[in-house]
């Protein structure tokens, strides 16, 4: 507290007056019946009070924040979360995500799911396209599924999204087309394989009060290219992950802070020509990954 010309006993009566105050409020959740819940309040509390004193909030910046939240607010409906944008964005999300998926030997990290997974999306087989028509450089995607003892996870179903290269997922287009996304499940071996379209950056929603605070901060709205995967079987941790691009110029700075170290790969480019895994020959360029994951025990 910095109240330079304040004399030292009102400095005390005013630490006192606030001091009152919060206990005050906490002992409010003395009667909660639900203990965890009385738990989460009492910690909210004490560090939304702790933060007001530190900064010395004024009732303008009150106010201001206030504001804030009621746009964020606004803009949410059934397609757009601007809460969760702005969890992503303040690095609560990959806390949250850091701290219920705990280090187990050489298990998959995990990152954040993001605002476009979508449920229910088509199935192919193995070496099937997950593009679908979605514009960009084709991309041979491949690795196997294996426990953290090393035997391999057969029948794992993955779930994989991405945008397209112009920056889009298409759930972000008007109509109602199907593309960057699809489901299939491992191979005996726990074997994948897929053609996708080689990850791109793109910005997150920032046209409304998240994308405002960025711009007011100094921070980019982009997110490093990557590609999603959501890995689920029977007695294993599900997995929520990406894979990114390695020489990526965003990887440091991924607005969602999302990257993880192990989760860059190399991005292989072939020259037009150059014969496929699956035998195929291209008329342009186009690249290839090998992305294995490693999946954690569920937990007991």
């Amino acid at each position: 507290m910095t109240h330079d010309h304040t004399p030292p006993d009102a400095m005390a009566e005013q630490a006192r007056r606030e001091q009152d105050l919060l206990e005050r409020v906490l002992r409010s959740f003395d009667d909660c019946a639900d203990a965890r819940l009385g738990e989460l309040m009492r910690a909210l509390v004490r560090h939304l009070h702790a933060f007001l004193r530190e900064v010395r909030l004024t009732e303008e910046e009150w106010r201001k924040g206030i504001e804030f939240l009621t746009r964020v607010g606004h803009i949410t409906d059934d397609v757009r979360q601007e809460f969760i944008l702005l969890s992503d964005v303040l690095g609560a999300s990959m806390q949250m995500i850091t701290m219920n998926n705990p280090a187990h030997g050489d298990a998959t990290e995990a990152t954040v799911l993001g605002p476009f997974f979508v449920a229910g999306a088509p199935r192919i087989e193995l070496g099937g396209d997950v593009a679908a028509g979605a514009p960009g450089e084709p991309c041979w995607v491949e690795g196997t599924v294996r426990d953290t003892a090393g035997a391999p996870v057969p029948g794992a179903r993955i779930e994989v999204w991405e945008a397209d290269a112009d920056g889009r997922y298409d759930v972000q287009y008007d109509d109602d087309r199907t593309r960057g996304r699809a489901h299939l499940f491992t191979g005996p071996d726990g074997e994948y394989r897929f053609w996708a379209t080689t990850p791109t950056p793109y910005p997150i929603p920032h046209d409304g009060p998240v994308g405002a605070l960025l711009a007011a901060v100094g921070r980019s709205p982009m997110r490093a290219s990557h590609l999603h995967f959501l890995v689920k079987a029977d007695g294993y941790r599900t997995l929520v992950t990406h894979v990114f691009v390695r020489g990526d110029g965003l990887l440091e700075s991924d607005t969602v802070f999302g990257v993880r170290d192990s989760l860059v790969k190399d991005f292989e480019r072939r020259p037009a020509g150059a014969p496929t895994p699956d035998g195929r020959v291209l008329d342009g360029a186009w690249s290839k990954v090998r992305f294995d994951i490693v999946l954690a025990p569920a937990e007991e």
